[in-house]
Formats: structure tokens, sequence, C-alpha cells
């Protein structure tokens, strides 16, 4: 019997909630060597043998048109594929198919090259399966749909969408008639591949279905978040067999300062460089060895600082990739990372409440500031490089002398974390928002609350003041943009059009643009002035969680949990 053997390389997502949310584990199914599973010990090889693809493909990829292909409208440019959730072989092994939160890719296994980006899916690609004969392709989304694809073609044949529920893994049968599929809803569903109807209802798992898998005579073998995997009779829907298990089987972006890099930390420990012009991936920096949350340029461009959820930061010599100092941090995340204006000193927010302080030339730790009572979501230093702000989730703001490392000021009031901070240009007010719902403008020099700003009815994720200081832009999670006069503290604007939290506010360099990025997956362009939508920028197939105007505002850069840093060019009159 001619059968297909195709590789599900699914981590099904697991959302943790930590300070900020909005960061994820991936949870994975193992299992036991019982016979009935020689399928599934030939996918964790496959598996093996589809990571040294891609990894040996990945310096050929650099210099291809990938970055052109299916692009939403108005994108220019595509840093990165997407996170890989997913990928199988065609039968013949010439092609390989990836699941990516922005599509599916087709690569030719030859050459390595990428021959198609396959779009339609309206969420992220969980899990994709070739059919024997080749000619078909299976997807399944969290989108709650399957699609059914012509290989030869690339078009959308049939779309399945009796399901309200995420599809985490499909696999046709040998003989291409039937397709399971692996769902939320703790089922394993089998589908008519020509009549495109539900054939049987599989049921018994109690958690979601993460893997299925056809073996060579037929039968159905399932894995599941309940920690087991399940045999099934594909004529009875009877369970065969009940594995337990005790063993458990998911991005930060900034500009050089000369705007022609953009680094990007990323989720799988690594951080990478890409030519702004051209859209090829300059350098590729590993060293991490988990969540890479943060990057940042030293002002002259020449490095660049990481921290990340192994306690470390990182630095690298911009213009070779060359690993430079490793700093220990203690025992806790490194959340946020900020050079002095000079450039010669690094600070670093974790999240066991302390800022610490390098000496960049020697990679030293000079001194621990120590004060806030909660974990530090953000720092940020004073345009003069003097004073050093911290945000914590102890509701304080703390602001430290940077040449001392002492203890400056502790700034009350908030009822709630602090979750973003923005020094005025002219050094001597700070914003903040909070939990509390609230913003407040701090006098820096006597560290007393200026000015308390109410109006959002939810937390305040970030702010960020115009170039000339006079205007203050906020977003919440109640889904709007405020615009602020910072004189006389009055509403100027409320921008509304997000469907969800605001996560991210970007001006322009002139001040006369806003960009706004929310987990609704678009990025919004504001007139600041009259409060118009000038057009929305979608293409993200997951939340946008930063926005950043180039530093001739020419582009803008946009990161999202769907693993991609999309570069946008921008041509508006201001």
């Amino acid at each position: 019997m001619i059968y297909q053997t195709h590789v599900i390389m699914k981590l099904p997502t697991q959302l943790r909630e930590n300070i900020m949310n909005k960061l994820a584990r991936r949870k994975h199914v193992a299992t036991t060597s019982d016979k009935p599973l020689v399928p599934f010990r030939i996918a964790v090889s496959s598996a093996i043998l589809i990571i040294l693809i891609l990894g040996l493909s990945s310096q050929i990829l650099a210099r291809l048109e990938y970055t052109q292909l299916s692009l939403p409208k108005g994108a220019k440019m595509r840093f990165g594929k997407g996170g890989a959730n997913g990928a199988a072989f065609s039968h013949d092994s010439t092609r390989l198919a990836v699941a990516s939160s922005i599509g599916i890719w087709i690569y030719d296994v030859t050459t390595g090259q990428p021959r198609d980006l396959l779009t339609g899916h309206t969420a992220g690609v969980n899990t994709v399966s070739f059919s024997s004969d080749g000619k078909l392709l299976a997807s399944g989304s969290y989108d709650n749909t399957i699609r059914l694809w012509d290989v030869s073609t690339g078009d959308t044949l049939h779309t399945l969408d009796e399901l309200e529920t995420d599809v985490y893994s499909v696999s046709f049968s040998p003989n291409g008639k039937l397709l399971a599929s692996g769902n939320g809803d703790h089922t394993v569903l089998l589908w008519d591949v020509s009549t495109r109807e539900i054939h049987r209802t599989f049921k018994g798992h109690t958690a979601h279905v993460s893997s299925v898998s056809f073996s060579p005579d037929g039968q159905v073998a399932s894995g599941s978040d309940d920690n087991t995997i399940r045999l099934w009779d594909v004529n009875t829907g009877e369970t065969l067999r009940t594995l337990s298990l005790h063993i458990y089987l998911d991005c930060s972006v900034a500009f050089s300062p000369d705007g022609k890099l953009l680094a990007n930390g990323r989720g799988d420990t690594t951080i990478t460089l890409w030519d702004v012009s051209t859209g090829e991936l300059s350098n590729t920096m590993s060293g991490h060895t988990n969540w890479v949350f943060d990057v940042s340029f030293s002002p002259d461009g020449q490095l660049l600082a990481s921290g990340g959820d192994d306690n470390m930061i990182h630095l690298w010599d911009v213009s070779t990739g060359r690993h430079l100092p490793t700093l220990l941090d203690g025992t806790a995340d490194v959340y946020t990372v900020s050079f002095s204006p000079d450039g010669q000193l690094l600070a670093s927010g974790s999240t066991d409440a302390r800022i610490r302080l390098w000496d960049v030339s020697t990679g030293m730790l000079l001194r621990t500031l120590e004060g806030a009572a909660g974990w530090v979501y953000t720092v940020s230093f004073s345009p003069d490089g003097k004073l050093l702000a911290s945000g914590s989730g102890d509701s304080t703001i703390c602001l430290w002398d940077v040449n001392t490392g002492a203890l400056h000021r502790t700034l009350l009031g908030h009822g709630g974390s602090v979750q973003s901070i923005s020094f005025s240009p002219d050094r001597l007010t700070l914003a903040s928002g909070s939990g509390d719902e609230t913003i407040r403008l701090w006098d820096v020099n006597t560290g007393e609350t200026r000015h308390t700003l109410r109006g959002h009815t939810s937390d305040v994720n970030t702010v960020a003041f115009s170039p000339d200081g006079q205007m203050l832009a906020s977003g919440s999670t109640d889904d709007t943009v405020r615009l602020w006069d910072v004189n006389t503290r009055e509403i100027l604007q409320t921008l509304s059009g997000h469907t969800n939290t605001i996560n991210s506010v970007s001006f322009s360099p002139e001040g006369k643009v806003l960009a706004s990025g929310s987990d609704d997956g678009t990025i919004r362009l504001w007139d600041a002035s009259a409060g118009k939508h000038l057009f929305s920028l979608s293409g993200h197939t997951a939340w946008v969680e930063s926005v950043m105007f180039s530093p001739k505002g020419e582009s803008i850069a946009s990161g999202s949990r769907d693993g991609t840093v999309l570069l946008w060019g921008v041509t508006v009159t201001e």
C-alpha cells in the first residue's frame, strides 16, 4: 500500500499571562515507544531533517524575493516569515510546506528557495498536510477553518468552516479520501474530502487536540494537552487505546540611529538585523538561551544591546554581528535595556525590581539601583543623560542619578502599575501611563505631580511626547488613542477606530502624523492636529506590539506577535 508519512511540527500555543500579558510558552505532547506509534517516531526524525533544511537554507533565503511575496496592501517589505507552527513534505519530497502566522510558505526542497506564499486564512496557520498524490494541501488555522488548496496553482479549492474552534492539526489518510483534524473543542473530526462533510466525530479528550496522524493501515492517533494519546478505530469511532503521558511536549524592534538597519528581538532566542533599503537579512545573532524581550542600539549605532528571559544582557558588534561581553543581570528576566545618550552606560530593568547600570566599554556592573518594590516595566534616560526613570509594578516611578547610582527621587501617586514613561524633549516633564487609567505629568526637578490626565477608561499602555513637547499621545486598553495639550491638559482628540488594545504610539519626526499599533493587528496613521484618520496598514495576523517611525519619517516599522516585522513606505504630506 502506498501511503504518506507527513510531518507535523506543531507547537500548540498555551498562553501564559505575565506582567505585560503578552508573552507565551509552547507546550508539546510527548510520545511513547509503543509499536502503533511508529508514525510519531518517524515524524520526530523528519522534523529534525526539516530543521536542518531550514537552517542550511537561511543564508540562501536572505537574498531572495520572499520579502515581496503576497505582501499586504501598502507594505513595501517584510522582515521575517512569521512564526513557524507546522511543516509537511510533499510525498515526492520536492516541496516543503511551512505553516506560519502569516500564511503557508511553499519551499523547493532542492534549492531551499520559497516558491509561493499561500494566503487566505484570517489568522495564523497552525498545521499543513499534503495528500499522498501531492495534488492537495490541507491547512488548519486559528480562524476556525480548514482550507484545501490546489498545490499546482496555489488556489483555495474549498474552505471547511463548520467549526467554531481553532484547528491545531490536520492529516490526510493514506488513500487521500479522508482528512482528520485535531481541534480546540477537544474533538477529532474525520472529513470526507470529496464531499467536504464531517464523516465522523471522535470524542474523549479533555483538552485541545494538538496532533493527529494516520497509521499506514488507516487508523488515527491523536495527541492532546490532556497528556494522553488516543488510538481510534476509523470504522466505529471507538477508542482502541489511551496512552497516558507524564511529559509535556511562544517582539521588540529598534531602528539604528541612521535608519539603515532594523533590529528585531525574537521569541526563538535570536536577534535579526535587516537592511531597511533592501529588506535583506543582514545578520542573525545567537547567544540567548530564551526569549529576547528588548533590543536597543547605542547612539552611534555601533553596538546593539539585548535583554532576555535568560537573565542575560548581550552586547553585539553591529557591523560584524560579533558577540561582545555578556552581562549577568542576576536571577530575573531582563525586560528592558537602554543606552545613555552618550553611549557610555547601559541601563537594564528586571523582574526582580532592580535597575542595573553597566559600563559599556568594560561590561562591568557599576551599580545596582534598588528602590522599586515591584517588577520594572520600563526605563528611560532623560535627554541630557543625567537621570534615569523607571516605572514598576508597585505603582511607583523612581528617578535615579546616573553618575552616582543614588535614588534621586521616588514619584508616588499612581494607583496601578506604571506601564509607560516618557521624558519631554526639554527634560523638565515626565509623563507616565498606568493601570489606574490615568496619565500623570511630573515635575522632574521637584518630583511633584503637575497634572493628572483623566479620560481613558482602562489601562494606559503607552505614552509619547510630540517632538516639540506640546502634545502628548496615549494609547489604552479601552481601544482608543488620545491626544492631549500638555499646557492646558485638555483632550485635543479622541481617536477611535481600533477594535482592540492600543500597545504603541509614535510621532513622526515633524510631529504632524501619529502612528498607533493595536491588538487588532493593524497600524493606523492619524493627522495629529486634526485628529483625522489618514489610513490603516493591515497585514499582520496577530497583535501589533510596537510601531516606530524611521529617523527621517519615510518608513514605519511594526513588530507583531505573528513573528514578523513589516516595513511600510509612508508618504504623508506634512
